[in-house]
């Protein structure tokens, strides 16, 4: 019999942990875990958090101070339960604003030192807006890896990995969710799924013209969109997903294999060309804007969290 898929998977993708639960990683077992204002929120939460949380808003300067204290302990809790990469998120307030985004990476750089978590292990996410792709091409200068995240067009990928950047995260169903809303009776089944056919563009097109950036697939709305990508570079997966690939066996088929390039990478695109693509396609700026939104309003809940322990 084969083995359960999961274990499968690990053989030809990197597998990274979409959550915050350290008890999650341990049973796992992944190379990476990814964090965002959401993940962080939901870990927030955890009633055995509460002491230490309170801990730490009392003694922040502010709140902003006292979010990224939280989000480099959970972590750095983290980079001790994986070999690899711990992705944490600068904040969506910032997604156009690349000084400010720069001065944050810096700041959760230097909290991860004072943790004794070596830079090498952490990633910094930004959101793949212009701004924050300019952020991060300064950043990864600076020998700092970036994960380049709310991303929904080939157009965004091309613009990070010209950037340099370490690592993209294109996601997977937020691009289904748009066009089953735009086509609720279409068949989006398996190579018909509009977000895993992005994903493999991308990692074609980074293949193929010689870009050293990873592709790493996220937010998937079920194991289907797993299998249809495996052996992309590495996939980031949900708690409840790795359980139901832990849990099922059946033989899996590798779908992507690294291609030797077979052209150069054409000529990066400038600001109004970039621009003008994302404008082009309804479905990245509406999921781009949508997603900035979405962690801004789970960060303002940990915000308000956090406000409250300051005063109790």
């Amino acid at each position: 019999m084969a083995d359960d898929l999961l274990s499968q998977l690990k053989t030809m993708t990197t597998v990274v942990a979409d959550t915050g639960d350290l008890e999650t990683i341990r049973r796992f077992q992944p190379t990476d875990a990814t964090t965002n204002p959401s993940l962080i929120l939901q870990a927030a939460q955890q009633p055995d958090r509460r002491a230490r949380l309170a801990e730490i808003a009392r003694g922040a300067t502010d709140i902003d101070d006292a979010l990224d204290a939280v989000a480099v302990e959970i972590g750095s809790e983290i980079s001790e339960l994986v070999p690899g990469y711990v992705s944490t998120e600068v904040s969506a307030r910032l997604s156009f604003d690349t000084d400010a985004s720069l001065t944050r990476a810096r700041s959760l750089i230097e909290r991860y030192q004072r943790h004794g978590v070596d830079p090498s292990r952490i990633l910094i996410k930004l959101a793949s807006t212009w701004e924050g792709i300019r952020a991060a091409q300064v950043l990864e200068r600076e020998g700092i890896h970036c994960n380049l995240t709310l991303m929904f067009s080939v157009d965004q990928a091309r613009a990070c990995a010209d950037a340099g950047v370490t690592l993209v995260s294109p996601f997977v169903g937020r691009i289904l969710d748009w066009h089953k809303a735009k086509e609720p009776d279409a068949d989006f089944s398996g190579e018909r799924d509009p977000g895993v056919q992005s994903v493999k563009r991308i990692y074609e097109h980074f293949k193929g013209h010689g870009y050293e950036t990873v592709v790493m697939g996220a937010s998937f709305r079920n194991s289907g969109e797993i299998l249809a990508l495996a052996g992309c570079d590495r996939l980031t997966i949900s708690p409840a997903l790795l359980g139901e690939l832990a849990e099922t066996r059946a033989p899996l088929e590798r779908q992507l294999t690294p291609l030797d390039a077979e052209s150069q990478a054409p000529e990066p695109q400038d600001e109004a060309e970039f621009r003008w693509a994302l404008n082009e396609d309804a479905m990245a700026t509406e999921k781009l804007s949508e997603g900035i939104r979405k962690f801004m309003g789970d960060q303002r809940k940990l915000e308000a969290l956090l406000r409250d322990l300051r005063q109790s």
